[in-house]
């Protein structure tokens, strides 16, 4: 999925993964050295995350690299056992939300659920939304699943895949109450800055499938990163700051374990929060 010259690629971590915090809650702290056999149904669902073979016009670079990375037994399991229930495939055609959710409610599209901490309690303490994550790599989408079957979360459903590929190809214009991007990959190396997910065409795209009245919430710990997402996102004629400058964090985006560590070490976080406009 690396666009780039391998040599050009960092030794920084993937993209897409806004919540890095361990999932110690839900898996083993030992590797999977040995394991278990993945049918061959679970394969070609996991296939097109790697290949995205069925999508037209793949130009765009991607922010994520696929590398080799950790995955427990328990994250394995989970794949095993759970993507049919609660996962959505790829598919280059509009998503019917009612149809996926099984009942019509607001619908939240997270991008780059990382290990699902944050998604998990954000799910369950808005029981009245549907959220749709989107996530590329194996271990974050082994690990949430865990946490829909633990919890019990009737409201949240995944797609495996290039989360541009998934917004412009599945979502439907003017559809979605919300959009959440939580500590996206920095690609801190100034060369690198153009993997960055929250680019001007991107945000144009998502701001189109945000429904008048909706919102995108960013937030991330590199202050970089924030100075480009405040003017990408107030370049935007669809999208209207609902502050002057950073918003203060929202009672419904919980700290993360890894934010509260950078905090006691003195690390800002920046969060943004436009709403689309009619």
């Amino acid at each position: 999925m690396n666009t780039n010259n391998p040599a050009d690629t960092p030794a920084t971590p993937p993209v897409n993964k806004p919540d890095t915090t361990a999932d110690s809650s839900h898996s083993a702290a030992t590797p999977a050295a040995a394991p278990a056999a993945v049918s061959a149904e679970t394969q070609a669902a996991l296939a097109s995350t790697a290949h995205a073979p069925n999508s037209p016009g793949a130009t765009h670079i991607r922010s994520f690299v696929h590398r080799r990375g950790h995955i427990t037994q328990g994250q394995l399991a989970a794949l095993e056992r759970l993507m049919g229930e609660w996962s959505i495939p790829y598919a280059p055609r509009r998503l019917d939300p009612a149809a996926a959710f099984g009942r019509e409610a607001p619908t939240v599209l997270e991008i780059g659920f990382g290990m699902g901490e944050t998604t998990e309690k954000i799910a369950l303490a808005r029981p009245g939304d549907n959220f749709l994550g989107v996530e590329v790599f194996n271990a974050g989408v082994g690990s949430l699943l865990r946490r829909i079957e633990d919890s019990s979360i009737p409201n949240l459903r995944i797609i495996q895949h290039d989360a541009v590929e998934v917004v412009r190809d599945m979502i439907a214009p003017d559809s979605l109450a919300g959009v959440h991007v939580y500590f996206p990959d920095p690609w801190p190396k100034k060369r690198h800055h153009k993997r960055r997910l929250l680019q001007p065409a991107f945000v144009s795209l998502l701001a189109s499938r945000i429904a008048p009245g909706g919102y995108i919430h960013c937030a991330t710990d590199w202050e970089d990163y924030a100075v480009q997402m405040l003017e990408v996102l107030s370049g935007e004629p669809l999208l209207a700051n609902t502050v002057d400058g950073y918003a203060p964090r929202p009672d419904y985006r919980p700290l993360t374990k890894f934010e509260t560590r950078g905090l006691r070490l003195g690390h800002g976080v920046w969060d943004l929060i436009f709403k689309r406009v009619a």
